[in-house]
């Protein structure tokens, strides 16, 4: 067991909660794009919404294989994809829009503002959680460090 692997987890964490914010960003910027992909039909789709999936870094048989051992095994999170919601576009009654369908309805992106402002705050909320943990991993090791002289 290395002395860094609380560090090592923390770090994990934050480069997670990282990527986790700038794909809300994304959403939020995002959530009047109209034109954002062109389909296999050759038309504009509106933005998707975008969601990230978390993992435990160690969850595979090698890795608790090592845990098990005490050998030097990786702890943490990483993100295993990002994925787009499939919930369906809102459709929105705007004859004037130039993306308009014949009945004057646009499709508008599947992004909930509301949603997103809570999905932001509870990632910043894990990343500030995180940054006090490897603080304290810190503080740790450099009261071991003093115990020395």
């Amino acid at each position: 067991m290395s002395i860094f692997n609380s560090i090592n987890t923390s770090a994990s964490a934050l480069t997670a909660q990282r990527l986790r914010m700038d794909v809300v960003s994304s959403n939020i910027a995002n959530a009047q794009s109209t034109r954002a992909v062109l389909n296999e039909n050759g038309e504009y789709e509106p933005y998707r919404r975008k969601m990230v999936v978390m993992e435990a870094e160690g969850s595979r048989f090698k890795s608790l294989l090592q845990n098990a051992t005490n050998t030097s095994g990786s702890s943490g999170v990483k993100v295993s994809a990002i994925i787009e919601d499939g919930e369906p576009f809102k459709l929105v009654y705007n004859p004037e829009h130039p993306d308009a369908n014949e009945a004057g309805y646009v499709e508008m992106p599947n992004v909930d503002p509301l949603q997103e402002m809570v999905d932001m705050m509870s990632s910043t909320r894990s990343y500030e959680a995180n940054i006090t943990a490897l603080n304290a991993s810190k503080s740790m090791l450099m009261k071991a460090l003093e115990i020395g002289k």
